[in-house]
């Protein structure tokens, strides 16, 4: 059955108040942007004029970021270090009507942080302050205890992996059973190193890249080899779907029982920057289930609203009033 603009548009509008649990691993983005018009004498390096500088919820915290344009009520369970940074990014999400009573404090972590330095548009230079090691087996009851308190009245969860030690194989599990017990969609946006741990999950939402690499093979070019590539993971993962984003080419769908993809074009008509567009994918696909649609109409609305997050400058999100703009 053809999927219509206007059922499309009838599931947008079930998306405000949809309370939706973001589990993953959050980080604090600094920018700092300037222009360059000579080189340092202290060292062969440029010299950075210094004209803006902000911060913004990255990792897991754009994807709850997205939600909250959406309309959604996001319940955000992570971590972060007894740090400046840490209240800054619980204060930035708060400031977005994101609940942060799940966001636990680790003291022995430092709150992730990427700091980027800007000569106009082009990145000069990346520091990082973070720790990758798994949570601690405390810090992780801690969390799936807020877990539990959210999942009471939640209607869809997102596990958004960074590899920064949030998504334990314990809490995965966990997180996936509860989820399945409760009949209610989880959706999950990987890290190469977990992949396989995925298991039994509603959808899973990689790129070419990721795929390839989560299966361990070579790519392949081709429809034909996409195709065996999606239907490895949906076989290997017992997932009831596998949504490949394919930039330039679109998605394709995988269903559990279905021998053919569903395949999505791509809708965005100039793509100026591909930050944070899987982060809107999984955003709208995990809202759009939590709304009554069904996986391929979840798959063309995630389209859309990530055709519209490429159209602009960094990461950015996509309103209900602007998907429903491009569906007149």
């Amino acid at each position: 059955m053809a999927i219509t603009k206007q059922r499309l548009k009838s599931i947008l509008r079930q998306f405000k108040g949809q309370e939706i649990i973001v589990v993953g691993d959050i980080m604090l983005d600094h920018f700092i942007k300037g222009s360059v018009s000579r080189i340092s004498p202290e060292a062969p390096v440029p010299v950075v004029a210094v004209n803006n500088e902000f911060f913004v919820a990255g990792g897991a915290g754009n994807v709850a970021v997205n939600l909250a344009a959406l309309g959604a009520k996001p319940v955000m369970i992570s971590v972060v270090g007894p740090d400046l940074g840490g209240e800054m990014l619980k204060g930035f999400l708060r400031d977005k009507n994101i609940s942060t009573y799940g966001v636990c404090e680790d003291t022995d972590r430092p709150t992730t942080q990427k700091i980027r330095v800007m000569a106009e548009q082009q990145q000069i230079v990346r520091y990082d302050r973070e720790s990758k090691k798994v949570i601690s087996p405390a810090i992780a009851r801690q969390c799936m205890k807020n877990f539990d308190v959210a999942i009471k009245t939640a209607k869809g969860v997102i596990l958004s992996d960074y590899g920064k030690g949030m998504l334990s194989d314990q809490n995965i599990q966990t997180i996936i059973d509860k989820c399945r017990k409760k009949k209610i969609p989880v959706c999950v946006d990987p890290k190469i190193d977990n992949f396989k741990k995925y298991k039994n999950i509603t959808c899973m939402t990689p790129n070419t890249k990721e795929a390839w690499e989560g299966v361990g093979e070579t790519p392949k070019p081709g429809e034909e080899a996409i195709e065996k590539l999606g239907n490895k993971i949906l076989k290997m993962l017992n997932a009831t779907s596998i949504l490949i984003t394919r930039s330039a080419e679109g998605m394709s769908l995988f269903e559990k029982g279905k021998t053919k993809p569903f395949t999505v074009p791509t809708t965005a008509r100039e793509v100026y920057d591909v930050t944070g567009a899987g982060d809107t994918v999984i955003s709208v696909l995990t809202l759009g289930l939590a709304a009554g649609a069904n996986l391929q109409e979840a798959a063309v609305l995630s389209n859309y609203a990530a055709g519209i997050v490429v159209g602009k400058s960094g990461t950015a999100t996509a309103s209900p009033a602007e998907i429903e703009q491009v569906l007149l």
